[in-house]
């Protein structure tokens, strides 16, 4: 059972990663308060030129505002707003599953490690402690590498 949870782990650490660039990429948005001044200043072409080469997704909201503003600036802007939160939340899933996943795994691996210690005993007896707690020591610490694997993704998951 180490496989899927090495399998899984290296999964959320994958996703978490590529998360971490995307998001980096786009540093801080201090340029949405000067567009949105431009926008009150009705100069619309300055502040759809200040939002151009942004990366920023707010600065990209924005912009379709200003380019529907005669129609429906706000129902423009919520269907935009929803796009951007969909490539945000890109993988999160994801990362969701491998946290229930995780420990899932681990005790599963624990359950068919103390069969197997049990099926020893029943073969060897109690004469040879050492090939039962070998076995429940394995089956162990497949739990712990569930938990952590879980944990461990649980904090790039909330962070974004």
């Amino acid at each position: 059972m180490m496989i899927p949870i090495l399998a899984c782990s290296l999964l959320a650490f994958t996703i978490a990663f590529e998360r971490f660039f995307y998001f980096k990429k786009f540093g801080t948005s201090r340029l949405a308060p000067k567009m949105l001044s431009l926008i009150e200043q009705e100069k619309f072409t300055d502040a759809l030129a200040l939002a151009e080469d942004q990366k920023s997704p707010v600065l990209r909201v924005i912009s379709v505002g200003v380019l529907q503003r005669v129609t429906q600036p706000s129902k423009a802007m919520e269907a935009a707003a929803i796009a951007e939160i969909t490539k945000m939340k890109r993988g999160l899933p994801v990362l969701d599953t491998i946290i229930t996943l995780g420990p899932l795994l681990g005790l599963l691996g624990t359950i068919i490690g103390m069969i197997d210690s049990f099926g020893i005993m029943s073969e060897s007896g109690l004469g040879d402690p050492h090939a039962v707690t070998g076995g429940v020591a394995e089956a162990l610490i497949c739990t712990a590498a569930g938990i952590f694997v879980a944990a461990t993704t649980l904090i790039p998951y909330n962070f974004f």
